[in-house]
């Protein structure tokens, strides 16, 4: 064969390369946008600029965090671990029969207030091990029949706390309202009695637009199996704020709800005597129960997190300061020429 024969594959004038079309280019059209090559503000990091950010967010957040533990030490509270105490002696070894008998459940708790409490003080109640996040326990309620009176049968997701055993609708209905809690507690100091405000421990939110005004109790714990409280069935549910404050479920399984207020100041070495009615039962999940009196500051309740949280992150970005510091002194490096990087030459070729 002669080797000066062009080849089909050589791209000569017969060839199917020279007489097809030309495919186009799927290169985009060059534009500063597209290409990233607008003005933008690209500091260079040098240890001049590191140290001095780590520097001023330590000097922002140390006192801070400083601020913020000192209003959370203020707070004065008062935390009353009852579920065990509150259980006669020779029946402690079935707590459940005994939280589920007909036995009166009076108990009589003493406090003794630390340091001067301002009011409001805030009465709650603290139950440990108690999920009320649990998927099922949070879709089990009817927010249609918690709002109008017309919807008291749209009680679908609430099984099984959703009809009687002859079919009528429970009003509320769903497991949150069922296990409504029923401990109560008053409140004596040198025999007088403490009153507590419970108006006002809900959102006002909820009152307005979650639990209507024309809404009432009906067939409500008339079950076998009581879960919790009753309710006033000649109130509407939007006067009702125990259940308000219990509808609005928590995230964790330890959680605190607010069931009142007293409105008078006590005074340091004050001895407050607790009768307690110990009605909710805990003990078939091992649960703990509270009773937790609480002052609050500008920051809230006590919550020594936020002011430890800013102490750590300032004290962390000074000692990282520091330590850049003594690198940058005792041992320096030559930084490069700026001019070199590519966001601050020319685009070639466009």
């Amino acid at each position: 064969m002669n080797s000066s024969t062009p080849s089909s594959s050589a791209g000569g004038p017969g060839s199917a390369e020279s007489t097809g079309p030309r495919r186009n280019s799927k290169r985009p059209k060059y534009s500063r946008f597209t290409q990233q090559e607008l003005p933008a503000c690209k500091p260079i990091l040098t240890p001049k600029w590191v140290i001095s950010t780590f520097l001023l967010v330590s000097v922002v957040f140390i006192p801070i965090g400083v601020v913020s533990l000192f209003a959370s030490r203020d707070v004065v509270e008062i935390v009353d671990r009852y579920e065990n105490e509150c259980i006669p002696i020779n029946s402690r070894n079935d707590k459940v029969g005994f939280i589920q008998s007909s036995q009166d459940k009076t108990c009589n708790r003493t406090l003794t207030v630390p340091k001067h409490m301002k009011q409001p003080i805030y009465v709650y109640y603290q139950l440990d091990n108690f999920y009320q996040n649990h998927r099922r326990y949070v879709k089990s309620r009817s927010d249609q029949q918690l709002r109008s009176p017309g919807s008291e049968r749209d009680t679908d997701p609430c099984s099984p706390e959703d009809t009687t055993s002859d079919g009528r609708p429970i009003v509320p209905c769903g497991l949150i309202a069922w296990s409504l809690f029923n401990d109560t507690y008053d409140f004596t100091r040198n025999n007088q009695q403490l009153t507590v405000n419970k108006r006002g421990i809900s959102w006002k939110s909820d009152r307005d637009r979650k639990f209507g005004k024309n809404v009432f109790p009906k067939n409500f714990q008339n079950g076998t199996l009581k879960g919790g409280a009753s309710l006033d069935p000649s109130k509407p549910l939007s006067e009702q704020e125990d259940l308000i404050v219990w509808m609005r479920t928590a995230a964790l399984p330890t959680f605190r709800k607010l069931y009142g207020k007293i409105e008078v100041d006590l005074q340091a070495g004050d001895v407050i005597d607790v009768t307690l009615q110990n009605r909710y039962n805990t003990y078939s999940f091992n649960g703990k129960k509270k009773l937790v009196l609480s002052t609050t500051s500008w920051l809230g309740g006590k919550n020594d997190f936020v002011g430890i949280a800013y102490l750590t992150v300032g004290g962390l970005c000074f000692f990282l300061a520091m330590v850049f510091m003594l690198i940058y002194l005792i041992k320096p490096r030559q930084l490069g020429d700026p001019t070199y990087l590519s966001w601050n030459r020319n685009p070639g070729g466009h």
